[in-house]
């Protein structure tokens, strides 16, 4: 078996692993909720690859994500369900039908008008995905109204953002900031009257409404709170490794320095940082 640029090779690879008397013993075993923490992880990765911009890395990362697709692809054909050649149908099918400003005739000229051209093609698609369930005698979707559509399994600063969003669509948002800066201050309050009383549940639940609301200031401003928070993890590290870095050059070790120590270090780092920006 010998690399390839033709997708058919990997197919190949991929159905040699599952083979029950050939295959990789490790392959063989998988299933599709045994292989779902990869493809989240997958995912990341291209995700932290790009935020890098390491086009090395998000060449290899895309390779494992690709992978994913066609290790699930290939349950599915073993299961008598589709194949991987459905999935590309299907996605190919769903691409020319949601672009006609493109492959067809259209008046959406403009960003707006295909936003709103993508929103009425994909209603339609859901009625057909809703009858061609039916046929096959499954039940309707477990989500019904409004927000159905925002997906449970998705991590949880962007569910709530995309929670957000489609509420904001039939009016029920803020009208600005501001008001969402009163809403972050109010369950800050809350959350300390929780902390007081030592109920952890209580402080949990208060804790999920602040961040909540901090999603929302996001959303409002324009800064994605997912990409936000991965900005501040990045400098989080950076920060951090100039503490170590410094300690060693001391002959120190971070767990004997202590936390003014460190705190001091930290602000150097922020220092160098303002300096070189």
């Amino acid at each position: 078996m010998q690399p390839s640029k033709d997708i058919t090779r990997l197919l190949d690879i991929m159905e040699a692993l599952r083979q029950p008397e050939t295959g990789c013993p490790w392959d063989i075993v998988q299933t599709f909720e045994t292989i779902k923490p990869y493809t989240l992880e997958e995912a990341y990765e291209v995700a932290d690859a790009i935020e890098r911009g390491d086009m090395d890395d998000l060449c290899d990362e895309l390779g494992d994500l690709l992978l994913q697709v066609v290790f699930h692809a290939r349950m599915a054909e073993e299961a008598g369900d589709f194949a991987f050649g459905d999935v590309v149908e299907a996605i190919t099918r769903k691409m020319i039908r949601r672009h006609p400003h493109v492959f067809a005739r259209s008046d959406a000229d403009t960003p707006e008008a295909v936003k709103l051209q993508w929103s009425e093609i994909k209603q339609a698609e859901k009625a057909e995905r809703l009858e061609r369930r039916a046929l096959r005698g499954l039940p309707e979707d477990a989500d019904k109204g409004h927000l159905g559509s925002v997906q449970r399994s998705f991590p949880a600063l962007v569910e709530a953002l995309k929670l957000q969003e489609r509420a904001a669509k039939v009016g029920f948002d803020w009208s600005s900031p501001e008001p969402i800066l009163d809403k972050i201050e109010e369950e800050i309050a809350e959350l300390r009257e929780a902390l007081a009383s030592n109920d952890k549940a209580k402080v949990a639940d208060e804790l999920g409404d602040l961040i909540f609301a901090v999603v929302n200031i996001g959303r409002h401003v324009g800064a994605d709170p997912e990409m936000a928070l991965r900005g501040t993890n990045t400098k989080f590290r950076r920060r951090f490794g100039h503490i170590e870095t410094e300690l060693e050059a001391g002959g120190e070790t971070l767990e004997g320095a202590t936390l003014e120590r460190m705190e001091g270090l930290w602000q150097a780092a922020k220092a160098i940082e303002r300096q070189l920006t």
